[in-house]
């Protein structure tokens, strides 16, 4: 797969922008597991243009982490440009704009999914993001379509294809989905195999395993396979996925060792990256997917929830491997 000036060997395995899930140190974890690009957490035009502290802190990346895209959201073209000539300064390799995010607040400021309703607004965005990014090549992410009724991801792929893009990200789902009901990827795959469309084509959805990896790319023909909840606590996936992918190999899951050492990692990384008390509350979104095939980890899991320090943190893991030995 090519996008721009980057080149994959064979299918890249991808991490895909999650709020408070794709941050930097998750990122480069990803990153050393295997995964051939990641992507930032989403990233508001408004704030951005405001030098707003949240979403300044978003724009910083590793060089470790690299090819490293940026995704940026919002609901009017103007703020979306300068956003991306903003993002622009953290040399990313790739800018991303999200037109598939199904959140309420999002959608009801004319960002994320809510440009499948409006597909002029999407294919203008994208164009004039494409004018001021010159050799960064720009991607979108987006979804089939509103909802079962309103479909329209071929129309959008070919014009947004003409509006200069240099990949399309596609998630599986309508907008009234959200996360329910299955990823329909004969709607991917019939916008991957028309013969108009010439750009890489990324396809998202339900990818859990190297299995089910395989089964949707064998069935699609895309260009690139990306991940999103199913490497929330597990960075492992991506070479889970890539091993399979080449030759059938099944690399079986991380010892509770494995797991206490790579959230302990997590944890020390994003103190470093934003503070102890903003990391200790975000960490909570990972404890459970670390640590979901332990037995008893529920008392565990409390006083993980609990804990006001990085300290506290560290033992409560050590003695989940102490109960586990």
């Amino acid at each position: 797969m090519k996008t721009g000036k980057i080149t994959f060997d064979g299918v890249p395995v991808i991490l895909a922008p999650m709020e408070d899930v794709s941050e930097l140190p998750f990122r480069i974890l990803c990153k050393e597991m295997g995964a051939d690009l990641v992507f930032s957490e989403f990233i508001a035009s408004e704030g951005l243009i405001r030098d707003a502290e949240k979403s300044i802190i978003k724009l910083r990346i590793s060089e470790k982490e690299r090819p490293i895209a940026i995704q940026i959201f919002g609901g009017e073209t103007d703020s979306l440009v300068k956003a991306a000539e903003k993002a622009l300064e953290s040399n990313p390799d790739i800018i991303d704009l999200n037109c598939g995010c199904p959140v309420k607040k999002v959608v009801n400021k004319g960002g994320g999914a809510a440009m499948l309703r409006n597909p002029d607004k999407m294919v203008k965005a994208a164009g004039e993001i494409v004018k001021v990014c010159g050799d960064i090549p720009v991607t979108v992410k987006t979804r089939i379509g509103w909802d079962q009724d309103s479909i329209n991801i071929m129309d959008i792929a070919l014009r947004l294809q003409d509006a200069g893009i240099s990949a399309l990200t596609i998630h599986g789902r309508t907008r009234c989905q959200m996360y329910t009901g299955a990823a329909d990827w004969n709607v991917i795959a019939s916008v991957k195999n028309n013969p108009a469309i010439t750009i890489p084509i990324i396809g998202n959805g339900d990818i859990d395993s190297g299995e089910k990896a395989k089964q949707c790319l064998d069935m699609s023909h895309v260009d690139g396979l990306m991940i999103g909840r199913a490497a929330i606590g597990n960075p492992w996936i991506f070479n889970q996925i890539k091993a399979y992918l080449k030759d059938g190999s099944i690399i079986g899951p991380p010892s509770i060792e494995q797991r206490v050492e790579m959230c302990r990692r997590h944890i020390l990384m994003s103190v470093d990256y934003k503070g102890e008390k903003r990391s200790i509350l975000e960490m909570r979104h990972h404890y459970g997917c670390y640590f979901r095939a332990i037995r008893n980890f529920k008392p565990f899991k409390m006083e993980l929830m609990r804990a006001m320090s990085v300290d506290e943190l560290i033992k409560i893991l050590d003695k989940i491997i102490s109960a586990n030995s």
